[in-house]
C-alpha cells in the first residue's frame, strides 16, 4: 500500500511556532528525513525512523523520501522555517518532475513560519508594505543572478530579505551586496540583522546602510532592508502600507 510524503516546515526555532498542523504531521510519520540539524529538532519515538543528511544533497534526500512511500512509509521531509521557502519542497517536486515512476505517491504540503517573518515581527512591521525575498547564496545560481536581481529589487524600491547573507566560504559576496545596496538605495536605509531569531541564541540589531558591515552578519542570519519610506517609531521598525 502507498504511503506518502508530506513536507513540513518547522518554523524559525521556537518551538511554540511549530503549527498544529505540523506537530500532527510528525505524530503520525514512520520516517521523517532532512538536513541534519533539523530533523535533530524531530525528538525520538517508538515507530520512528530518523534519517539525517547532509547539506546539498536535497534531491537525493528527495529521492529517498519517495521511494520509502512508495514502499508504504508516511514520511515526513522537514526544512527549517517555510519548506516552500528556498527549501525542500521545490525539491521534491523537481525530483517528480524528472522521476514518473513516483507519480502515485500523495505529497502535500503544510507550511511553517518562515525566518523572515519571525525577524520581522521582531523588528516591528519593516516587511508592511510591498517586499521581496532574495537568497544570496550562489551555490544553485550564479552570483551575476544575485546581484542583478538584487540590484533591481533595490531600484523597484521594496523591501527586501535576506537569506544565506554571508558564509565561511564566500564572505565577499555580501560585501559585494552592501555595496550594490549602498550605490542604489544610499547610507541611511535601514537594515536589521536579525540573527538566530526565536532561539535563545537571538540577536537583533538594526543601523543604517552607512554603518553596516558584512562582519554582522552569518549563516544564521536574516538580513532585512526597509524601503525608501521605512522609518523608525520608538524601538521598532516599520514600512508604512501607503505608497511612498
Amino acid at each position: 500500500m502507498t504511503g506518502w510524503v508530506a513536507i513540513v516546515g518547522l518554523g524559525p526555532g521556537r518551538e511554540t511556532l511549530v503549527t498544529p498542523e505540523v506537530r500532527d504531521v510528525l505524530a503520525e510519520a514512520t520516517d521523517v528525513i532532512g538536513y541534519i540539524p533539523y530533523v535533530d529538532r524531530v525528538a525520538p519515538r517508538d515507530g520512528l525512523t530518523l534519517h539525517p543528511s547532509d547539506n546539498r544533497v536535497e534531491l537525493d534526500r528527495a529521492t529517498h523520501a519517495l521511494s520509502l512511500a512508495q514502499q508504504g512509509a508516511r514520511v515526513a521531509v522537514v526544512s527549517s522555517g517555510d519548506p516552500g521557502v528556498f527549501a525542500m519542497a521545490s525539491a521534491v517536486f523537481e525530483t517528480l518532475e524528472s522521476a514518473p515512476q513516483f507519480a502515485d505517491v500523495e505529497i502535500t504540503v503544510h507550511p511553517g513560519i518562515t525566518a523572515m517573518l519571525a525577524a520581522a515581527a521582531t523588528a516591528g512591521a519593516p516587511l508592511g508594505h510591498d517586499f521581496c525575498a532574495i537568497n544570496l547564496s550562489d551555490n544553485l545560481k550564479p552570483w551575476d543572478m544575485v546581484e542583478h536581481r538584487l540590484r533591481m529589487a533595490a531600484r523597484a524600491d521594496f523591501a527586501m530579505a535576506f537569506y544565506n547573507p554571508r558564509s565561511k566560504t564566500r564572505p565577499h559576496q555580501f560585501t559585494r551586496a552592501l555595496e550594490v545596496l549602498l550605490e542604489e538605495c544610499g547610507p541611511d536605509r535601514l537594515i536589521t540583522f536579525a540573527r538566530a531569531v526565536s532561539t535563545s541564541d537571538e540577536e537583533l540589531k538594526t543601523l543604517t546602510l552607512g554603518d553596516a558591515t558584512s562582519e554582522m552578519a552569518d549563516m544564521r542570519t536574516v538580513v532585512l532592508v526597509g524601503n525608501s519610506a521605512t522609518r523608525r517609531v520608538g524601538k521598532y521598525i516599520y514600512t508604512p502600507r501607503s505608497a511612498s
